[in-house]
């Protein structure tokens, strides 16, 4: 009755590519919230990416996009709506990193200030040359218009101090210098007055004059009650802990660093141990561990409550509350703060009887932190921590889909086991971040971890919290004496493995496309299903050439004009020994090489005495470097060379013709990453790369 359709072989082909693909996203149903945070990472990627701030057109139409994606998304098929979510969440992460780019803004101090400073004490910790360094909010400068003081400064102390004892609240004067935070010593490197933008910190300085009250602490009481409770918890447990483990003890409790010796720290990174000093999931894990495995062990003691009552709940809301105090009293670090909703999330899934640990946790701990603070993404905390995390509980999900894997361990031996896996993942995880970001690997990680954190697990946290409950009685020194033990046996294993020969490989900061590269195909690995997954690999393998070919400026020009590094054969030389000594240990430690300043000015380069050095770049062009008193007078009685660098101003150009670098030309530009060429050469501003964003001037 009917006729048969017919079907030509054009068409058939034509929908195999097409049945693939519906059956290839069909296939990742259950998976696709794990995607969620990965593409708002896009978008607030590529709203960093810009080199021209977007104006409120492009919100507008931003946001009408993500609009008509989303309806698109909800009313398309389930082979096709992943795509159109996909695209809304990229560009709901462009609308979220600009927003709260917009939320944060505060004026920037726009030139060098010296003078009366007046603020009040709300933050408190150590610079990199371990100075006392003071956060100022309420800043009133002299002669200066209110609107355009910073909201926040940042003062370092040197010279004589001690007449003033800092605690939050108290309302300061001193007398000392400010200015702008500086951008980043070379183009593509760290941006930190991007970073500070997002706290509202408009200026940065020091001061050598004797910091003075000018109003007691108690008028800053209000909305700094929780500082002071830290402070005070802080100085609480050293004075009960002395030495470097009483200073160890206030920074992983109260988040109060600020006691840290310079030294300490540096042997606990350089036998990756600085995470047992951030307060992160292994602390936030630890603690509310404790506390839900021991109030529900003391709540089966009783019968009677056992039978009529979910003790198991119970427990999990008391956990999550000390968490959520644990938070309140460590200052909240991005670290802590995931910590925190990876923790809210397990034991959420307790009280909802579901699985407390898995991918999906993780995945909405990330795109609560990207939602509520976007610049997050690109700071080593971040990364590290979401690193860590995602293997751990890859690797763990997939011994226990595959029990067959442990069946031989003896139980006793598996504590010790899970936590070699423990330390071996994290360290495998976090390995290609920590040396990004800090341009190190600590060789002998694994073993110094082994030996420490089943003390942190065991000794130290168990005691932070038995402390806490026996304080009101005033027997809180048992306790911390056993934590004291512990912490002192942690840092001792961190002194030993630190000075071993090789502790510490240096490497060359690798560009700015391979933490994506090698995070988007880790990401494509752990969470596609099918033989898609093996595309990842290739991410990673990209990844990996990338970084390995990465090749670093011959010459590099620091931003005051005031050192100039050029790359020999022994490593980079620089022009003096000592001055801007923060731009010439980034650009050693970028280079991957461990020396210091003073033993970079001593490599063969530059020639000439103290304050005039020359030297001659590939293809013969010259570079003269003048600084100091009479540079200028040096400069007019001729160039010298095809590129002349000095770091005073310059009223009178001399007559005969050069590339001249100076002041007035680097702060409009920034610092300066040079390419000798055949025809001459290739300047690389970190104005190129960085554009005129909000937070660079």
């Amino acid at each position: 009755m009917f006729a048969a359709p017919v079907v030509s072989r054009s068409s058939v082909r034509r929908a195999g590519p097409a049945r693939a693909a519906q059956r290839m996203m069909l296939a990742q149903r259950g998976t696709l919230l794990l995607w969620v945070p990965v593409f708002l990472a896009v978008g607030v990627s590529i709203w960093f990416a810009l080199r021209v701030e977007p104006g409120a057109g492009a919100y507008w139409a931003a946001g009408l996009a993500a609009a008509f994606l989303l309806l698109l998304g909800l009313r398309a098929g389930d082979a096709v709506s992943p795509f159109f979510l996909a695209c809304c969440l990229v560009l709901a992460g462009f609308l979220l990193a600009g927003a709260r780019a917009h939320l944060v803004s505060a004026p920037v101090l726009g030139f060098r200030y010296y003078g009366p400073i007046e603020g009040r004490i709300v933050a408190l910790d150590r610079s990199s040359s371990d100075k006392p360094r003071l956060t100022l909010d309420r800043v009133v400068l002299a002669d200066m218009h209110p609107d355009r003081v910073p909201r926040k400064v940042r003062i370092s102390l040197h010279g004589a101090q001690g007449f003033v004892v800092p605690e939050p609240g108290l309302t300061v004067i001193l007398t000392g210098h400010l200015s702008s935070p500086s951008g980043p010593v070379e183009p593509g490197g760290f941006d930190f007055r991007r970073m500070v933008w997002f706290k509202s910190l408009g200026a940065v300085g020091y001061t050598r004059t004797p910091v003075l009250v000018l109003a007691p602490a108690e008028e800053g009481r209000a909305g700094l009650g929780v500082f002071r409770t830290r402070m005070a918890l802080s100085e609480a447990i050293r004075s009960r802990v002395p030495g470097d483990a009483g200073g160890f003890a206030a920074a992983i409790l109260a988040g109060d660093r600020s006691a840290m010796d310079h030294d300490v720290v540096e042997a606990l990174r350089n036998s990756n141990m600085a995470h047992l000093l951030a307060i992160s999931g292994l602390h936030m894990g630890l603690l509310t561990g404790v506390v839900f495995a021991g109030l529900r062990a003391i709540l089966s003691l009783y019968p009677w409550l056992a039978l009529r009552f979910a003790i198991k709940k119970i427990a999990a809301m008391a956990a999550l509350a000390a968490g959520a105090g644990y938070l309140a009293l460590s200052g909240g670090s991005v670290s802590t703060e995931r910590a925190l909703v990876m923790v809210a999330v397990m034991f959420g899934a307790v009280l909802l009887d579901r699985r407390a640990v898995s991918l999906r946790s993780v995945a909405i701990a990330a795109t609560l932190l990207l939602c509520w603070s976007p610049e997050a993404l690109f700071g080593p905390g971040f990364q590290m921590s979401f690193a860590a995390t995602t293997g751990l509980v890859a690797v763990f999900g997939w011994l226990r889909d595959h029990p067959g894997v442990l069946a031989r361990v003896p139980r006793w031996g598996m504590p010790a086991l899970t936590v070699l896996i423990s330390s071996a993942v994290a360290g495998a995880a976090t390995a290609p971040f920590g040396a990004a970001h800090f341009n190190r690997i600590a060789d002998y990680g694994l073993i110094a971890n082994l030996f420490s954190v089943p003390v942190m697990g065991a000794l130290v946290m168990p005691s932070a919290v038995v402390a806490a409950v026996m304080a009101p009685f005033g027997l809180e020194w048992i306790p911390l004496s056993v934590l004291r033990l512990g912490l002192e046996w942690i840092l001792l294993v961190a002194e030993t493995v630190s000075g071993w020969e090789g502790a510490v490989t240096h490497v060359v900061a690798p560009g700015r496309a391979v933490l994506p590269c090698l995070s988007l195909g880790v990401l494509v690995f752990l969470i596609w299903r099918g033989r898609g997954r093996f595309l990842g690999l290739a991410g990673v393998a990209v990844a990996g050439a990338l970084w390995l070919t990465a090749e670093r400026p011959p010459v590099l020009i620091a931003d005051t004009g005031g050192l100039v590094g050029v790359m020999g054969p022994e490593g980079r030389t620089v022009s003096k020994p000592r001055g801007d000594g923060f731009s010439a240990l980034t650009w050693l430690e970028n280079d991957g090489d461990g020396a210091d300043q003073a033993t970079a000015a001593g490599r063969p380069g530059f020639v000439g005495p103290k304050g005039d050095r020359t030297t001659i770049l590939d293809g013969g062009v010259s570079l003269r470097h003048l600084t100091g008193r009479g540079a200028v007078d040096r400069l007019q009685e001729g160039c010298g060379a095809d590129i002349v660098v000095i770091n005073t101003s310059v009223e009178r150009l001399p007559r005969t013709g050069c590339r001249l670098v100076t002041p007035e030309t680097l702060r409009r530009s920034g610092a300066l990453a040079v390419w000798p060429e055949a025809e001459g050469v290739r300047i690389l501003s970190v104005r190129d790369t960085e554009g005129a964003r909000m937070w660079s001037p």
